[in-house]
Parts: C-alpha cells; sequence; structure tokens
C-alpha cells in the first residue's frame, strides 16, 4: 500500500471520528472540525496543528491528483504520525491495560487505629473503606491527621480519637470532590483529564464496571499514563 492511500485512510478515519465527537449541528469542513473539538478533547488538542497541515496535504493528494499520477507522496513520519492520530482517536488505550495495584483497604467497623497501621505498612496515601464487599467511600491520610489535630485540641484525645470506626469518618462531599470514579473499559486520557480538571484530586479509582475496585491511580502515576498515550 502506498503512503497516499495509507494518509487518506487515517484521515477519513479521523474525519469521521471527529463528526462523532462534534455532534454539531451542519456539516463543518475538517479543519473547522478540528479547531471545534480541540476545545474539548485532549487528543485533538494535542495534534491540532499536526492535524491542519494534514488537511493541506490531504486537499493536495485529494483534488490534484490523477489516475496516471499522485502528486503528493506522504513521507513514511507524517504516514505513521496520522496513523497513529486515528488509532488514539478511534481506539484509545484502556486503563485496563495498566498493571494492577496490590490495593489495601478496610472495613467499616474497624477503628481508625487499624487504618493508620495499614496505611503506614503499605505506603498507600488513601485507603478504599468497604462494608462487605461494597466500597463505600475512602480515607485519606491528611484528612485522618486533620481530624486527629481537631479531636486533640477539643479535648477528646488522641485515644478516643482512634477508636472511631473508619465509616464515621467517610463523608460524600469528599468522596465526589477528592475522587473520580472510573471503568477500566474507559480511556486512559480520561484519567489524565481527571487530573487536569481538579488540582486537588487525590485519586482516581478504576473500577471493573460492576462496582469493585481494580486499580487507584494518583498524580504520581500520571507518567505512566502519558507513556502509555506515546507507546
Amino acid at each position: 500500500m502506498s503512503n497516499a492511500i495509507e494518509f487518506i485512510s487515517a484521515y477519513n478515519e479521523i474525519d469521521a471520528r471527529l463528526r462523532e465527537l462534534y455532534k454539531g449541528k451542519g456539516n463543518p469542513q475538517f479543519s473547522d472540525l478540528v479547531r471545534r473539538c480541540a476545545d474539548f478533547n485532549p487528543t485533538v488538542r494535542r495534534f491540532e496543528d499536526e492535524l491542519l497541515a494534514y488537511a493541506r496535504l490531504r486537499n493536495a493528494i485529494v483534488h490534484n491528483s490523477t489516475k496516471e499520477r499522485i502528486i503528493a507522496e506522504p513521507c513514511d513520519d507524517a504516514t505513521r504520525e496520522i496513523c497513529s492520530i486515528a488509532r488514539l482517536l478511534s481506539r484509545p488505550p484502556q486503563l485496563k491495560r495498566l498493571k494492577r495495584k496490590a490495593l489495601v483497604g478496610i472495613g467499616a467497623d474497624k477503628p481508625l487505629s487499624d487504618a493508620v497501621v495499614r496505611i503506614a505498612e503499605s505506603g498507600f496515601s488513601n485507603l478504599p473503606v468497604y462494608r462487605g464487599e461494597r466500597i463505600v467511600g475512602m480515607l485519606n491520610n491528611r484528612r485522618i491527621v486533620r481530624e486527629l489535630g481537631k479531636a486533640v485540641k477539643s479535648g477528646r484525645g488522641a485515644d478516643a480519637f482512634l477508636k472511631t470506626p473508619c465509616g464515621e469518618m467517610l463523608s460524600d462531599e469528599d468522596l465526589f470532590r477528592y475522587y473520580k470514579v472510573l471503568s477500566e473499559d474507559d480511556a486512559v486520557q480520561e484519567a489524565i483529564d481527571a487530573f487536569s480538571a481538579n488540582r486537588k484530586l487525590n485519586a482516581v479509582i478504576v473500577t471493573d464496571g460492576k462496582g469493585a475496585i481494580c486499580n487507584l491511580l494518583t498524580s504520581a502515576d500520571i507518567p505512566q499514563l502519558l507513556k502509555l498515550l506515546e507507546e
């Protein structure tokens, strides 16, 4: 297959995907689609300049070529790149490709002292809290320390505070403000976007689609997520 044919095939795939993403009225040209989708899609935004340049190359190939002669044959690098962009847009890597971590959780009826020990032993700062097999919230080491300070200041005492059941420390507001829940079938880019959109995000909770946690991502995992996109 010539580079020109492969290039046009990838271009058409990108064009179709952009129209799915845009969901707007009318029939905008490819360049307009790129600019509009770049406003909300990070992959399009990342390759906006390249896509606009490739649109000009595509027009030269399609409108100025004849059956006997292709006026422009894309180089190998350009062909590989536009094919890569097409794959990222149409078949983005999913979170299930990440290696699962050995997660440490705790029961909602367990005392906070047990949670402190598990956080210290595991090195994880976020601890899933379960009631039976169902996750009911997340405990964060900073939250525990903050509430411990309040308890000591009020005269309650550290020992009494650490006997508090973990479930009593949970807050729905904290869960929605500091955590993002995604499925392992979601795109890697969605996890990256979650950290970009919320600088206070403690972690992205990755579930198996049935409610069970299969991974827990923090900002320390962003380089790994970006590497997966590049690969």
